[in-house]
């Protein structure tokens, strides 16, 4: 059996952190779950609170914290432009300070840390699909910025401690996410249509629905992470872990409505500033360095959701 290790996840209350917690208690470490509910949701891990290996802090990563890890999972930041255009001064201090928390207490523990980076740090891009050497394409004064440039200052922050404090860390680009426990008011394409195809309203697209994303289940996100977190030190990032497979925003519309059987009917509004027209990651250095690619097709992946939100919303 893997040795324990204590394991701090900061957002471990949101769609991927509580998805993170199980994997982690399954696997026999001792969990420290922190979030300041914000996003994140107390359902979410409910069902972890009586197991004698985790424990739940409600903390702001903004403010430091004082505690003894081993490893530790920054994965605190809003991450839809819900969210994070919500109050977009926090946001940026939630990727920045949080980071720089995180960061100081793997220095102070010699905790190995993984960052939850994002494939919005490529912004709207100009190459197709996106390597890891890419520079991006990112507006710093638009609207998604706070949450687009919070990022990239984060992994700015991550490796300059590795070089200059030798943390040792691990970053990872996550593209498009979905799965069980995802919030249903978080503005993302997913929930946002499966919410709408249940509830038989109309299903909302921007622009024409040409724009495209690449959708990675849950579980295949997760075996990327433990997958990088295993790697040795040589290899630290950054790596984009996400889907291949490009759909466009109304081929995935389509697919929910046949497969909840829904009424729904398509309406299209204007496209917001600075949405991405396309994303899709390219995941060769995975492949290489991780031995990692997703298997969970995409149809497979959204049944398991629509099951959930059919829970949720007869709740």
């Amino acid at each position: 059996m893997r040795q324990s290790r204590r394991i701090l996840v900061s957002g471990g209350a949101g769609f991927i952190g509580s998805h993170l917690c199980d994997k982690l208690l399954a696997e026999g470490h001792e969990v420290l779950c922190v979030d300041n509910y914000f996003t994140g949701w107390r359902r979410n891990i409910e069902h972890l609170v009586n197991t004698p290996r985790f424990e739940v802090m409600r903390h702001d990563v903004t403010f430091p914290l004082y505690v003894e890890v081993d490893d530790i999972y920054n994965l605190a930041c809003p991450a839809s432009p819900i969210h994070y255009q919500h109050d977009p001064v926090q946001t940026l201090k939630t990727s920045v300070h949080g980071a720089i928390n995180m960061l100081g207490l793997a220095k102070r523990t010699r905790a190995k840390i993984f960052q939850a980076s994002t494939s919005e740090v490529y912004g709207d891009p100009t190459v197709h699909p996106q390597t890891e050497d890419y520079w991006g394409n990112v507006n710093p004064r638009g609207i998604r910025a706070c949450y687009d440039e919070g990022k990239r200052a984060a992994e700015t922050l991550f490796f300059d401690y590795h070089r200059q404090h030798k943390v040792r860390i691990k970053v990872a680009r996550i593209f498009n996410t979905y799965g069980p426990r995802m919030h249903p008011n978080d503005g993302r394409v997913v929930s946002n249509f499966i919410v709408q195809a249940l509830q038989n309203a109309d299903i909302t697209l921007y622009g024409d629905g040409s724009q495209t994303r690449s959708f990675c289940y849950v579980t295949d996100l997760l075996d990327g992470i433990a997958r990088l977190m295993a790697t040795g030190e040589d290899f630290i990032g950054p790596v984009n872990l996400g889907n291949p497979v490009e759909f466009s925003i109304r081929e995935l519309a389509e697919r929910v409505i046949a497969l909840t059987g829904s009424k729904s009917k398509l309406i299209y509004l204007p496209l917001p500033s600075d949405d991405p027209k396309q994303r899709q990651p390219d995941i060769a250095l995975a492949r290489r360095e991780l031995g990692w690619e997703p298997k969970v097709a995409l149809e497979d992946g959204l049944k398991e959701t629509i099951a959930y939100f059919r829970t949720l919303l007869a709740s």
